[in-house]
């Protein structure tokens, strides 16, 4: 699977975020090397990214993905015309802001670590509701030929039991084959189930052919997910990393006061 450097216009656009978005407490997973969660702590935001590759060999990860950006250009250029370039304009653009994105990311791992947690889907490291607005992008669907369905089920449900009001996914379509993920009418009835509606929202971005929609997930009312999840308990890396080793951290019950 591609570790992508995503800027964080290309966010702002893929996921509709507005200020009012940018003002909650907001969860990229998986982050990749995106800028997203550098650029919108700059301006406030109270951003965590959490990826499998943020462990042990993090610090090298800006180097390797701008090796891949590099690598993928000429690939770029030779076949522009499988993609849209409404946003990017073209190949040249598109690396140059790629590039930029990998080195804001790299700058901020090293300036601001503790808001890189690694973690994988389907369970991460992070207690119920610890944040306000989960994203996710360019996995799940995206590698839906090499991810079955249950593991698709199991991150949907994983993602919803840590937002308090939203979860948003884009985008909705193999990665290779730009067609929509078949099973997506079942994931969204399984999730209804749990008193999670979910919808499917336009958006003003779009790079592989059709790939214009996100889908929404309301999480504010739902209902109990499955039980014995193994990140339903766990201490939150990031909003007590102030305690340290002093006691702890609070009841999960009065995180949100």
């Amino acid at each position: 699977m591609l570790i992508s450097a995503r800027s964080f216009d290309e966010y702002r656009a893929m996921f509709a975020l507005s200020d009012d978005d940018l003002a909650l407490r907001v969860l990229d997973c998986p982050g990749g090397s995106a800028s997203f969660t550098a650029l919108a702590g700059e301006r406030g935001t109270d951003a965590v990214a959490v990826d499998p590759q943020y462990g042990a060999e993090r610090a090298g990860l800006g180097d390797l993905v701008e090796r891949e950006i590099a690598h993928k250009h000429a690939f770029m250029t030779e076949n522009a015309s499988k993609f849209v370039w409404s946003w990017f304009g073209d190949a040249e653009r598109y690396t140059r802001l790629r590039t930029e994105a990998a080195r804001t990311f790299a700058a901020d791992l090293r300036t601001r670590p503790d808001r890189y947690v690694e973690g994988s889907l389907p369970n991460l490291p992070f207690p119920d509701r610890s944040f306000d607005l989960v994203l996710s992008s360019h996995l799940l669907f995206s590698y839906g030929a090499q991810l079955d369905e249950a593991f698709h089920l199991s991150s949907l449900i994983e993602l919803a039991r840590l937002a308090r009001r939203q979860v948003r996914l884009f985008p909705l379509l193999h990665h290779t084959s730009d067609k929509r993920y078949e099973p997506l009418d079942r994931m969204r009835k399984a999730l209804d189930g749990y008193g999670i509606p979910s919808r499917l929202d336009r958006v003003d971005y779009a790079f592989q052919p059709g790939s214009d929609e996100m889908l929404v997930l309301e999480c504010a009312d739902r209902g109990a997910l499955p039980a014995s999840r193994e990140g339903a308990n766990a201490h939150d890396p990031v909003r007590w990393r102030h305690l340290g080793d002093a006691g702890g951290p609070p009841e999960v019950g009065a995180q949100h006061r």
